[in-house]
């Protein structure tokens, strides 16, 4: 898979090639910023808008052709049985509506149901995501609750539908270090429970090798190594040696961090 965009001085790929398949499981997606990650994600679900392009050899959900898919038939698979939870949900969550009414919308978009079911669907999935008075917090917007909360309120919205595929782009990045650990269980206690697979896209090589099944690392928009999470630390490319080394311990005892050195590499 390749996304390109236009430029004044031709057509540059962010994406280049980049190939994989995925099970029911937990695939990890990591590299420095600029380095093609939400790109993948956001083209899995076409959501590259002109000039913006992509292109496959074959971009293939549950045997169904992606690529080939008229906007109509692909709105009806995204949301639905792909959803993807963006970075800060201050910039994803509608100021204007109630936090009820989004996480309802992405229910009706998809499914036919009563009044009555929908206050029942919003308020378990509020419980679900661990948000304690859920019937209170249905009715704030989002300016009226926390960080922490606002992207409970998108994973939320976005397992309501109950997807077969979740793509999680850091989704902890925007939030206090003493929060990050209560969504990523939330997150790992509904994929467990629903057997969805799991796209998770972050800088973090720690949190990933312990939290996902498999790992690919991306630089410059190719994926320059693959393996099992567990066995990250024995990592081959220098590109994932360097990023490895590259991250600050407790017991830190170097005077400084060593310096991703480029030179030379092959992808």
């Amino acid at each position: 898979m390749r996304v390109t965009f236009p430029t004044p001085r031709g057509p540059v790929d962010v994406v280049k090639g980049v190939s994989f398949t995925l099970g029911r499981e937990r695939l990890g997606i990591v590299g420095e910023s600029g380095s093609g990650k939400s790109m993948t994600g956001r083209a899995i679900l076409k959501l590259i808008r002109a000039p913006g392009r992509v292109t496959a050899d074959r971009l293939a959900f549950d045997g169904i052709d992606l690529l080939a898919l008229p906007e109509k038939q692909m709105r009806a698979i995204r949301g639905a049985r792909i959803s993807m939870v963006m970075q800060d949900p201050k910039f994803s969550l509608n100021p204007v509506m109630t936090i009820g009414s989004q996480i309802a919308e992405a229910l009706l978009t998809h499914q036919q149901l009563g009044r009555g079911d929908i206050r029942k669907r919003v308020r378990a999935m509020l419980e679900a995501v661990r948000i304690d008075d859920p019937n209170r917090v249905a009715k704030l917007y989002p300016h009226e609750v926390s960080g922490g909360m606002g992207q409970r309120v998108m994973i939320a919205m976005m397992l309501i539908p109950e997807p077969d595929l979740l793509i999680a782009d850091e989704p902890t990045s925007a939030l206090d270090v003493s929060v990050q650990a209560q969504v990523l269980d939330i997150i790992d206690e509904l994929v467990r429970r629903t057997g969805m697979a799991l796209i998770f896209i972050s800088h973090d090589l720690n949190l990933v090798s312990s939290y996902c099944d498999r790992i690919l690392v991306m630089r410059g928009g190719e994926v320059v190594e693959e393996c099992a999470a567990g066995q990250l630390g024995n990592a081959k490319h220098p590109y994932t040696r360097g990023l490895l080394a590259a991250i600050p311990r407790i017991d830190e005892t170097r005077d400084e961090l060593p310096v991703l050195d480029r030179s030379g590499w092959a992808a």
